[in-house]
């Protein structure tokens, strides 16, 4: 029996309102979306979700540097990634862009700020 899934694209700011359906673990048909990118993520948030991560992690002498990953991570995946986090503290200076941890599920954690 086929599932069938209503999401919310995020893909474009238009926010399309998606049906899905699933038969046998694949998408076998999507329905509401405006533009060719809806598709696609519908396949994607229904089949393997992935997120990007904003947080913070503390600055040397007090603080705090904002900081994301360079890419998606497993949805699943994200309290594993802050708990790697929660104990990192940087020192100055920093460079926006910079890498604050390598290679966490697949990406790196980089500075989205500069610190002199």
């Amino acid at each position: 029996m086929p599932e069938v899934r209503d999401i919310i694209c995020t893909s474009c700011p238009l926010g399309c309102r998606l049906r899905v359906t699933l038969d046998d673990g694949a998408v076998t048909k999507v329905d509401g979306n405006s533009c060719a990118r809806g598709k696609p993520y519908a396949e994607s948030e229904c089949l393997n979700p992935t997120r990007t991560v904003s947080t913070t992690v503390r600055i040397n002498g007090g603080g705090m540097l904002p900081v994301k990953t360079r890419d998606y991570i497993p949805k699943d995946k994200i309290f594993d990634c802050m708990n790697a986090l929660k104990g990192i503290t940087v020192t100055p200076p920093i460079q926006i862009g910079q890498v604050i941890l390598k290679d966490i599920f697949g990406t790196d954690i980089v500075a989205t700020r500069t610190i002199k």
